[in-house]
């Protein structure tokens, strides 16, 4: 293999594909869409899945067991070394000061402090869940865990 074969044929800007501008092209006529047929026509697109009438796979394929993730709680995880990190000594770390700093993103119905990192700040901790090893880093350090109601 010779170097410079890995680069031929890429093109950083390359131009788009003008169709329809005569045979010369190699574009002409058809414009690269064949004849006849749902393909050729405008406004033609395919939805996910389908096969052309076939009967598609996901009919032809059994369907098995019960999936009930829609349903479950999301549930939001914050590491008590982001904790460290973000608060300083006495401050109450609350969901809405979660959020604040960037570390309960997105839509979530609860937040659960795990232990991941180190803790030296005496901090009030609300969260719905803790694990038991940062509820034990939490109170080591002075601080309080303090468990709050589901909404």
């Amino acid at each position: 293999m010779i170097i410079n074969d890995v680069h031929r044929g890429i093109n950083r800007r390359r131009r788009r594909k003008r169709v329809g501008r005569g045979t010369g092209s190699g574009h002409g006529k058809t414009c690269g869409r064949g004849h006849k047929g749902y393909g050729s026509r405008a406004g033609a697109s395919l939805r996910r899945g389908y096969e052309g009438g076939q009967m598609p796979l996901f009919r032809r394929v059994a369907k098995r067991g019960f999936n009930n993730k829609a349903f479950a709680l999301k549930i939001a995880i914050v590491n008590v070394g982001a904790l460290e990190q973000a608060f300083q000594d006495g401050d109450t770390v609350t969901p809405e000061a979660l959020a604040e700093k960037g570390l309960a993103k997105g839509r979530y119905d609860q937040i659960k402090i795990l232990a991941k990192g180190e803790l030296t700040k005496k901090l009030t901790v609300q969260a719905h869940q803790f694990s038991r090893a940062a509820q034990e880093k939490i109170t080591a350090c002075g601080g309080v865990a303090e468990q709050i109601a589901a909404s």
